[in-house]
């Protein structure tokens, strides 16, 4: 073969198109099942809680207990199928330091979104109650939105510290116990997560937000994905090299 005809060989070949993004259906999977166990847990114990009790500190408490004892289950036993994210507000954080790419992010929000809904129509139809019943709990006031940013900054050091300490063995445990405690450290109980904010308006009970109240929690939260990344990015220089392992390791 001649150098032209080698030339025009070259030329004529398309190149190889790119990689097609695939959607990891059990990592998905994972995602949806575990917000809607999660949400479950939030509304469930809380209307649980006001069954048995009339005082509103332990329905705090019990509401907590559970909850946070079913996110840490959650996170050991699913975990390894997508990381546990479970919560928008670790997917973009993750996103921002490259653990995820933006179609999977994507892809884990939806799935989230949808797994929290689902998961709050359970939990209302467990109880005898309408599939959906809009809550009217207001929570728009100032303070209220303020302790959501602390809150998911909070959430976001842990999990991320955790995993940049190379223990994954303690990430469900110390995301639960987080999660317990900051219930009662914020004013806002601490919903730290836009899927979980959303779900929460569907069900008028103890556990619930009025969806008036939503949007503001949910800018927090975003703001908050924002400052924690600064922060996390300022004190663990290196957190992208791991990113990927967010919150424990995992196969997709």
């Amino acid at each position: 073969m001649t150098t032209t005809d080698q030339t025009h060989t070259n030329e004529s070949a398309s190149p190889e198109p790119p990689d097609r993004w695939r959607p990891d259906w059990s990592a998905l999977a994972a995602e949806f099942t575990c917000t809607a166990f999660l949400l479950a847990a939030f509304i469930g114990s809380g209307i649980m809680a006001e069954t048995l009790t009339d005082d509103v500190g332990l329905q705090l408490l019990q509401n907590a207990f559970a909850t946070a004892g079913v996110l840490t289950a959650l996170i050991h036993a699913l975990g390894p199928a997508s990381g546990a994210h479970f919560n928008h507000a670790v997917t973009r954080a993750d996103r921002i330091y490259g653990g995820i790419d933006t179609p999977t992010a994507a892809s884990y929000i939806a799935a989230q979104i949808t797994g929290g809904i689902i998961g709050v129509i359970s939990a209302n139809l467990m109880f005898d109650l309408a599939a959906v019943d809009w809550s009217t709990k207001d929570r728009s006031a100032g303070h209220l939105v303020f302790a959501e940013i602390i809150a998911t900054v909070g959430l976001l050091l842990v999990i991320f510290g955790v995993v940049r300490s190379g223990r994954p063995s303690v990430a469900a445990f110390s995301v639960g116990g987080y999660i317990a405690g900051a219930y009662y450290f914020t004013s806002s109980t601490s919903f730290a997560n836009p899927a979980v904010t959303i779900a929460r308006t569907l069900s008028d009970t103890f556990a619930g937000i009025e969806p008036a109240s939503a949007p503001a929690f949910i800018a927090a939260q975003l703001a908050a994905v924002a400052i924690g990344a600064g922060l996390i990015r300022l004190i663990f220089p290196h957190i992208s090299d791991i990113a990927d392992q967010v919150i424990v390791p995992h196969d997709n």
